[in-house]
């Protein structure tokens, strides 16, 4: 992509790139908030990411999970705990290792990370509908450019539970704002 110039009449700045990309996450984080709000009562941000993890990589040892949302053991112990308690992942003796013991979402837990991706998907949408057609793909040309910048893989074409859900792949961790 050639280079052009900003409205402004600057040209490339890392700064101004970097304000808009934090100011934008501002607005993902928010729509990230309100989109767990229906269950907020149930789950929290963390757990979320938890489920989101499970959701994309199936039954799991505890080891792995804390692994790649980049906690201690026992931390990802007390938020499995409190899912199992919520009724949203159980716990399975893994049938190749009958020491170890998988984690895994119940059904409740998969439709509440599809109900919490649902309400997500719509509020982007709405905010992508306001863009002109040039401008979506100006956006689309930009997001990609900064998604492979970061290592990041495309999402899935089709939101699908045993996909990821969210953008968020298991491979990658799960700190910061989501």
């Amino acid at each position: 992509m050639a280079e052009r110039e900003h409205p402004a009449g600057t040209t490339d700045d890392v700064e101004l790139v970097t304000r808009s990309v934090l100011t934008a996450s501002r607005l993902l984080v928010a729509i990230s908030a309100r989109s767990l709000a229906a269950v907020e009562e149930r789950v929290t941000l963390p757990q979320f990411r938890m489920l989101v993890v499970l959701s994309s990589r199936g039954a799991t040892k505890l080891v792995t999970l804390a692994e790649l949302l980049q906690v201690a053991p026992s931390t990802a112990m007390r938020m499995v705990d409190r899912l199992i308690a919520a009724g949203l992942a159980d716990r399975q003796p893994n049938p190749g290792n009958r020491r170890e013991t998988l984690l895994q979402l119940t059904e409740d837990g998969r439709r509440t990370v599809a109900e919490v991706t649902a309400r997500r998907r719509v509020a982007i949408a709405e905010i992508v509908e306001r863009l002109s057609p040039s401008r979506r793909l100006d956006l689309i040309e930009a997001l990609v450019a900064f998604n492979e910048a970061g290592g990041e893989p495309p999402a899935p074409v089709r939101d699908d539970v045993a996909g990821h859900p969210l953008g968020w792949t298991a491979d990658l961790p799960l700190t910061g704002d989501a």
